[in-house]
């Protein structure tokens, strides 16, 4: 009991290592809050506190770490720029008419340097050749596209 009293802080240290690699197979950003707890804990021994008052600020500092530091780390983490795939990432670009193009009658639009079959976004909507149209949806392989006025 002496030798632990005497190496407090290397039995924190050696909580604060097995904590950490314990992180490494959860990833859940506890451990390593609790770990962050018992570094503290190993500075208290080495500063020479009590065994009572490391445990104390042990057990502080992993609850301030859960509660105020844990949240704002994984929403970061969990947060990214949003990747749009497929399709989608079509959406919302411009592109020209190379046929007539009707609600009913379909015709062909460049679309990002390919080819696509479009349908007018409106059945009213008659879209001629070399008109920009706007993309506003894709149903499968056909562009649902809608005129872009000309200013003149």
């Amino acid at each position: 009991m002496e030798w632990l009293h005497d190496n407090a802080w290397a039995a924190w240290l050696g909580l604060m290592i097995l904590l950490g690699v314990a992180e490494t197979l959860s990833l859940e950003l506890v451990l390593i809050m609790l770990a962050t707890g018992a570094g503290v804990g190993m500075v208290a021994a080495l500063v020479g506190a009590p065994v009572w008052a490391q445990a104390i600020l042990a057990a502080v500092t992993a609850l301030a770490a859960l509660v105020l530091v844990r949240p704002t780390m994984l929403a970061r983490l969990r947060s990214g720029p949003e990747l749009t795939l497929g399709h989608d990432k079509l959406v919302g670009t411009q592109a020209v008419a190379l046929s007539r193009i009707t609600g009913s009658e379909s015709g062909l639009i460049r679309l990002g340097g390919e080819e696509w079959t479009a349908r007018a976004y409106d059945d009213t909507t008659i879209i001629e050749p070399g008109q920009r149209v706007d993309v506003l949806q894709i149903h499968g392989a056909t562009a649902l596209v809608h005129p872009i006025p000309e200013i003149e």
